[in-house]
């Protein structure tokens, strides 16, 4: 059963210090990563910010930034921080 939380905010540099090794089971968006890919091209070329929803170890957390790449298994954001896009959630529009 997917429980319905509200998730934490969290500021990007907070991003290092996650952990993310626990198998968390949601369902994910299948078009997910199309989103990413186009908020990875609005963020480079017009700095468009997203909230970007994503379960780290101690729960579910939610940034606002910019995406810099979008890869096979990860987003990088400014400042060298990955997320696991097999924890992101959900992302959105700020």
């Amino acid at each position: 059963m997917e429980e319905t939380l509200s998730p934490v905010k969290v500021e990007k540099e907070a991003i290092a210090s996650l952990s993310f090794k626990n198998h968390i089971s949601f369902d994910q968006d299948p078009t997910l990563v199309e989103k990413l890919k186009s908020a990875t091209k609005l963020g480079n070329l017009d700095k468009v910010k997203f909230h970007i929803d994503f379960y780290a170890d101690s729960g579910l957390k939610s940034v606002q930034t910019t995406i810099w790449a979008t890869g096979n298994k990860f987003i990088c954001l400014k400042g060298g921080l990955w997320i696991p896009i097999s924890k992101i959630v959900n992302i959105r529009f700020i």
